[in-house]
């Protein structure tokens, strides 16, 4: 019943601190609820208006009951019927582009320290390799326990943990003396720090977009981009001053500032969100047919995709080009890359062609240019070019790949999927590294690690052809689950999308 003016202080109301444990149905504002029984007096909302409970003791008069309610007890009333497409979502937006930039920005930097390094242990260049190798299987392998902690303890103070643990790994690798103090510093700290960064940000980035996702996944992502095309001659400078110990302090500062970008990921409550204490890891993903699909191509293609980031300033500078021309295809290989990704975005969002069947497009285009880059070393020009489509392709892919994952399993799901996604690529990471790596020193040039790094993004295009597409039913959440909205509408403002409590 409405009762106008009139509080009647026998009906129940929800608390916010049962809605998302509770699974019972609410006849009175639709959401879930507690069972009878369990009922509090609580601050109530009638036809708009916050009236205070009687534990708030004397002295309350009727000016004080027609109050407009508080923005935060509205927030801790109710959860969002869907994500605010906007709004704090442009500061988590924020919060992705400082981790794109800080992990695998600063990660397909590292390859001017390559020869510092080679000769400062008086080792090959496989050996030197693994340190790249251990850092990105361990940020891709130790993805899920980001993300499974970001769900026990929350995004916000993982992800500040992260650029913490990344920070002290790279200042403790500046004073390794020993190639195996930098694989446990650079390699498995650092690792650990991004995995704890990396994952949780963007699965937060993903739940406070639906029709506007894939075009804020793509700013996020051009953060790797443009600090490719940016640190790539910076670190190459500061190798040059101040050999490469000096470029570790370097990287050191520059990652520490993924504490801060953490502190902008704001919690958010979904309606459908799972329980905090179940479903950490959520294994069970891979049962699914699309999932599992999904985690197998970026396994294979994660054993090519970062060779050309690796090895393409030594492989320029192997063709006769100098120090910093070779930085500059790597820049300039970043620079495609980051203005792929955005525009990547906003095709995926006009939803011209379906995002999986541009996503195989795109990644066959990463694993051609990969096996053309041996027909490259005759003209610098040519390279340049390569790099170009390479960059152009692997950004665009990116950008796909975030935003079709929300539609393969869910938005309740797609922050445990994005971890175990990058856990998937950490067989391919910890593989393609050293391997090209080895074939250099065993074949006296790139050809060969070029060669195989595309056959193997090929073959991942191969298993993507197995992807089910969002008509086929295939890709429905489950039961209890928040679909990944797909339509071109505006999601209701936050404010007004809850309604009030009407006695």
């Amino acid at each position: 019943m409405v009762i106008s003016g009139v509080h009647d202080r026998r009906e129940p109301v929800c608390g916010s601190a049962v809605v998302l444990q509770e699974r019972q149905r609410c006849p009175l504002v639709g959401d879930h609820c507690p069972p009878p029984g369990s009922w509090q007096r609580k601050p109530h909302l009638v036809k708009g208006v916050f009236l205070p409970s009687a534990a708030a003791g004397p002295g309350v008069g009727p000016a004080d009951l027609l109050l407009k309610p508080p923005t935060q007890q509205l927030e801790k009333m109710l959860p969002l019927e869907d994500p605010p497409d906007g709004g704090w979502g442009w500061m988590v937006v924020l919060a992705g582009f400082l981790a794109n930039s800080l992990t695998f920005g600063v990660l397909r930097s590292l390859g001017a320290l390559s020869e510092g390094l080679v000769g400062a242990f008086e080792a090959t260049t496989a050996q030197v390799s693994w340190v790249t190798g251990i850092t990105l299987a361990t940020k891709q392998f130790a993805s899920p326990l980001g993300t499974a902690a970001s769900t026990r303890y929350g995004t916000r103070p993982v992800v500040m943990l992260g650029g913490f643990l990344s920070s002290l790994g790279l200042l403790a690798a500046a004073f390794s003396t020993t190639l195996l103090q930098l694989y446990l510093s650079l390699g498995f700290l650092t690792g650990l720090g991004w995995a704890l960064a990396f994952a949780p940000t963007m699965g937060t980035l993903a739940c406070y977009f639906s029709s506007r996702r894939s075009l804020a996944v793509g700013l996020a992502l051009t953060g790797n981009g443009l600090a490719s095309f940016a640190f790539s001659p910076l670190l190459r400078l500061v190798a040059d001053h101040l050999a490469w110990r000096g470029t570790l302090l370097a990287a050191s500062a520059l990652t520490l500032h993924l504490v801060p970008g953490g502190a902008l990921l704001r919690p958010l409550a979904l309606r459908g969100d799972p329980p905090k204490l179940t479903a950490l890891f959520d294994l069970g993903l891979f049962a699914q047919r699309g999932f599992g699909a999904f985690a197998l191509g970026t396994a294979l293609l994660a054993a090519g995709y970062f060779v050309p980031y690796v090895h393409l300033d030594a492989y320029g500078r192997a063709l006769g080009m100098g120090a910093y021309r070779a930085a500059f295809v790597v820049s300039l290989a970043g620079l495609a890359d980051a203005l792929a990704r955005l525009l990547a975005g906003c095709m995926a969002d006009r939803r011209l062609l379906p995002p999986v069947y541009l996503l195989v497009a795109f990644n066959t285009l990463v694993g051609v240019s990969l096996l053309f880059f041996p027909a490259s070393s005759t003209s610098g020009a040519s390279l340049l070019a390569l790099a170009l489509l390479y960059g152009a392709s692997a950004g665009s892919f990116a950008t796909l790949a975030f935003g079709v994952l929300p539609e393969l399993v869910g938005v309740g799901r797609v922050v445990n999927a994005t971890g175990l996604c990058m856990m998937s690529m950490s067989v391919g990471g910890l593989l393609g590294p050293p391997l090209s790596g080895f074939l250099r020193d065993q074949t006296g040039d790139f050809a060969a690690s070029f060669l195989v790094g595309g056959g193997f993004v090929l073959c991942a295009s191969l298993v993507f052809l197995a992807l089910p597409s969002p008509s086929s039913g295939c890709c429905s959440p489950q039961p209890g689950e928040m679909p990944a909205a797909v339509e071109h509408r505006k999601p209701p403002h936050p404010m007004t999308a809850r309604r009030p409590l009407e006695i």
